[in-house]
């Protein structure tokens, strides 16, 4: 198995449309968009995400590969009204889990995020995701007290996830004194 993770290319909209309809019919409720409105949208909105994604400074999706077949996928982008910088749309196909994949793909996103001088990072995660919870939480991700309505199901409640490149350090020093 030859795993890569690479950014997405100007010309792979369908790519993108592929992956995306797979995570939200794997996840339905782990994402702010419904598979409904996804399979909706016209063919050129996926081309033209692809587009930006290739070449913004400040957005973008990084694929995972295995042997050339796409198995994962993660978003990377600095929200316009505050500049914080967050990942976004994290999925692994199920057979690919606990692989590792996920961690190569944040890691790949927040080194590109850290590039163009982001400190710490944040993640909105459902509430109702317990796998993705412990995920973030396994990788040094923290969860904040803020919260807001999931926008693909007002129902569901999602929590703002920090990761704090100085906490991680603390900890780890922190925890290497009483191994």
């Amino acid at each position: 198995h030859k795993m890569k993770i690479r950014k997405i290319k100007s010309t792979e909209g369908l790519l993108l449309r592929e992956l995306r309809l797979s995570a939200l019919a794997d996840s339905p409720h782990a994402f702010g968009v419904k598979l409904s409105d996804e399979e909706m949208k016209p063919m050129h909105e996926y081309s033209l995400s692809a587009e930006k994604h290739a070449t913004s400074e400040s957005s973008t999706t990084f694929i995972a590969l295995d042997d050339n077949i796409p198995i994962g996928q993660i978003g990377a982008f600095f929200e316009k009204s505050s500049g914080k910088p967050f990942i976004c749309a994290v999925w692994v196909i199920p057979t690919h889990r606990r692989l590792g994949v996920g961690r190569q793909l944040i890691s790949t996103a927040m080194t590109w995020l850290t590039e163009r001088g982001a400190h710490d990072v944040y993640a909105w995660v459902a509430n109702t995701n317990t796998e993705a919870i412990e995920f973030y939480q396994s990788i040094w991700f923290q969860s904040t007290d803020e919260h807001q309505p999931l926008p693909s199901d007002p129902d569901i409640m999602e929590t703002l996830f920090t990761y704090q490149r100085d906490a991680q350090k603390v900890d780890a020093a922190r925890s290497s004194l009483y191994r």
